[in-house]
């Protein structure tokens, strides 16, 4: 039976900024509308964190039962790992999806959005289909798709919109930018498994691409996430804050360039994620500032 602190590490919580940024991103955006609700941004939050979470397990549970994480180097994994069984982590990820939809549901009707219970199914649904089901779309090269889509636009415009009713073009550009760090960093993670990957049929976008030019794909991500931004500062010159981002990207972007395989990649994976929540504080602040 696995312990409190395997089941928390199998829920990756160096993953969770990925979760938290897009939030923090759409509340901003919200913000420079004229509608800041702390409220609405908590239970935003609640419901991506808990996705997320719920997302790490479902993983955890479909890619265990196929073998896939047989011979894994990446971060340690429930199912692969042989601490919880396939049913424990499969109630886990529908808890997870539960609390999210519960949390959900409290914020639309807060907003009054009633009709943003589709996009939370779709959510949901998402989320299972990227590793379980008989055709999943993450075996398929689709994954990062699903990352930009969901923990992108979705995440930052549902915020905004939940608080706001209304988007904006920083709303729009946060949402492109924080949506392609997201992708960055699960290139990153794919890119570390491409060799038992294709060993296991699972066919990302990295193994498409091939090792070379999804390992350029990284910083080139980062830097389209950072002019997505940049496009603001006509009408918000404060944007030009997320410039400090670029040096903190050079760590990350040189490790991928340079070849790096298996474990030496993992940090990639926490600095990324760490890039995400820095680009949503900067571009936050930017905002306040720019209103002001």
């Amino acid at each position: 039976m696995a312990s409190l602190a395997q089941w928390v590490q199998g829920a990756r919580p160096r993953t969770l900024p990925m979760a938290v940024a897009p939030v923090i991103v759409g509340t901003a955006a919200a913000y420079g509308l004229g509608s800041f609700k702390p409220l609405n941004a908590v239970l935003a939050a609640l419901v991506s964190v808990m996705l997320q979470v719920g997302v790490n397990y479902a993983n955890d549970y479909s890619d265990g039962i196929r073998g896939t994480d047989d011979n894994r180097v990446g971060p340690f994994r429930l199912v692969g790992g042989g601490a919880a069984t396939p049913r424990a982590v499969k109630r886990a990820a529908f808890l997870s999806f539960g609390v999210a939809a519960l949390f959900g549901l409290v914020l639309v009707a807060l907003s009054g959005t009633w009709w943003l219970i589709l996009v939370g199914v779709l959510c949901v649904l998402a989320a299972w289909g990227y590793t379980g089901g008989k055709r999943p779309y993450g075996y398929l090269g689709l994954g990062d798709v699903f990352v930009f889509v969901f923990f992108g636009l979705v995440a930052t415009l549902g915020t905004t919109y939940t608080q706001a009713l209304a988007l904006s073009a920083p709303a729009w550009a946060g949402a492109v930018a924080t949506g392609l760090i997201a992708v960055a960093l699960l290139m990153a993670n794919n890119v570390r498994d491409i060799p038992t990957d294709r060993v296991a049929g699972k066919r990302t976008l990295a193994v498409r691409l091939g090792d070379r030019a999804a390992r350029a794909s990284y910083p080139a991500m980062l830097a389209v996430a950072v002019v997505a931004a940049l496009l603001l500062t006509p009408a918000n010159p404060w944007m030009l804050l997320v410039l400090v981002l670029v040096p903190a990207a050079v760590v990350p972007s040189r490790i991928m360039l340079s070849g790096a395989g298996g474990p030496a990649l993992i940090p990639v994976l926490q600095q990324t994620g760490f890039l995400n929540l820095g680009f949503a504080v900067l571009f936050a602040i930017a905002e306040v500032l720019g209103r002001r």
